[in-house]
């Protein structure tokens, strides 16, 4: 499995909603929250800056899982289709410099 650490900015009464269910193990059943992606990928040719998202609340322990909007975007593309080990191995190179 290969995933992004990224950010996302929620409105306040989400952030809030989201805080005060942090710890509650009922947090798995909220709706997802409407986010912009506030983290640049730079493996891409376009910004990935302010792309639409889901936020899915899941298990206490674990981070939220950020879904993408359907959209031509790269990124999104990706996350809907799926990559090759070798194109993990390319964004390694490009970051790492390997």
């Amino acid at each position: 499995t290969f995933s992004w650490g990224v950010w996302v900015s929620l409105s306040e009464p989400n952030f809030a909603r989201a805080h005060d269910l942090w710890e509650d193990p009922a947090r798995e059943q909220e709706p997802p929250y409407f986010g912009w992606l506030v983290t640049e990928l730079p493996v891409y040719p376009q910004s990935t800056l302010l792309l639409k998202t889901h936020v899915l609340t899941r298990a206490v322990g674990l981070r939220p899982l950020i879904e993408l909007e359907p959209t031509d975007h790269p990124l999104a593309v990706e996350q809907r289709e799926g990559i090759t080990a070798e194109r993990v191995r390319a964004f390694a190179e490009q970051l790492l410099g390997g």
